[in-house]
């Protein structure tokens, strides 16, 4: 069995949001040819080719097949989330996109999980939001970004919403967008291979520094792309706790090494050695199988990278394909049965 934590799914056609409220900066979708569509900024700036598998959950599901992949947990593509628009618009957009969520998971149930969105601007409509996600359209959880405009997940705006996702039992996937430097890094992709692996950090360190996990410690959080920069750079974090808690220690006086196999992270690092490093410092139970499916940077067959490690246990690399994935979800084998 393979559940998949780490996918993205966008609706076949997207309302002109421009034209909803008033003012630009949002995607489009330009089906320039049959099965392929350009995703668009609404001036017309192109931001990505898709395909149809980013739609078709019927795709999805025949690609899943041919690839081994049981279950797909299902989430937004990161600039939807559009935090920077006027908190009832961005709430607008958030029902919009989880209603349309919520239909492709009641129609294959066996298959697909949903993590909603929500608009962190307004933490108030993001709670609203979040118990609207967990209580009437059955989702699991929600993904959220590295950040939300100048907050960062430290900062006490948030913690309400978080506060509410532990109450609830909502499992929390924290992807990175809006990359740090990006003004700086317009050559090269460079905001996809140096910017999202900073922000994975970012985040992971602000939730340990802001004492979220501290304060909420059943919150389950899952955190893309092999927890980014977090594990190789976390000797470092550790010391500048310890050299200069003047600086780290401001708001948690708990070492961060300690918060190390309490949240979970994918295993989206498309390196062998790099995924044993993660393994062995999170512990076997707290990696779980991504792919950012359906996009290039993924892993083209979801679970090779798991697979290759030949020295691991069966019963551990059970937990890698499939176990840890349904504990963060708070779900069971049973779900899924056919």
């Amino acid at each position: 069995m393979k559940i998949d934590i780490h996918t993205h799914l966008l609706p076949e056609k997207l309302p002109r949001f421009a034209e909803r409220y008033g003012y630009g900066g949002f995607i489009t979708l330009d089906h320039h040819a049959p099965c392929r569509a350009r995703m668009l900024r609404d001036d017309g700036k192109f931001f990505r080719e898709i395909e149809s598998n980013c739609w078709d959950p019927v795709k999805r599901i025949e690609e899943c097949d041919a690839h081994g992949v049981h279950v797909q947990v299902l989430s937004t593509i990161p600039v939807m989330f559009s935090y920077w628009t006027k908190p009832e618009h961005g709430a607008d957009m958030a029902r919009f996109l989880n209603d349309h969520l919520a239909g492709v998971v009641r129609a294959h149930p066996k298959r697909f999980v949903g993590l909603g969105t929500v608009p962190l601007q307004s933490p108030d409509l993001a709670v609203r939001e979040l118990e609207r996600c967990v209580k009437e359209l059955g989702f699991s959880g929600v993904q959220i970004g590295s950040h939300v405009n100048d907050w960062n997940l430290s900062d006490p705006a948030l913690f309400p919403f978080f506060q509410a996702a532990s109450e609830l039992g909502a499992a929390i996937f924290v992807h990175p967008w809006d990359m740090m430097g990006e003004a700086k890094m317009q050559k090269y992709w460079l905001p996809w291979l140096v910017g999202m692996p900073a922000e994975v950090s970012l985040a992971i360190c602000s939730v340990i520094f802001g004492g979220v996990l501290e304060r909420l410690p059943k919150l389950r959080f899952a955190f893309a792309h092999g927890g980014g920069s977090f594990p190789i750079t976390l000797g470092r974090i550790q010391h500048g706790f310890e050299a200069r808690p003047d600086l780290v220690a401001v708001d948690n006086k708990v070492p961060p090494q300690d918060y190390v196999g309490r949240f979970w992270v994918d295993s989206l690092v498309h390196d062998a050695e790099a995924l044993r490093f993660i393994v062995r410092l999170f512990g076997q139970d707290k990696v779980a199988l991504g792919s950012d499916y359906p996009f290039p940077l993924g892993e083209d067959r979801p679970g090779t990278l798991i697979e290759s490690l030949r020295e691991l246990e069966p019963a551990a690399r059970e937990r890698l394909l499939w176990r840890n994935a349904l504990e963060w979800l708070g779900r069971s084998r049973e779900d899924f049965a056919p």
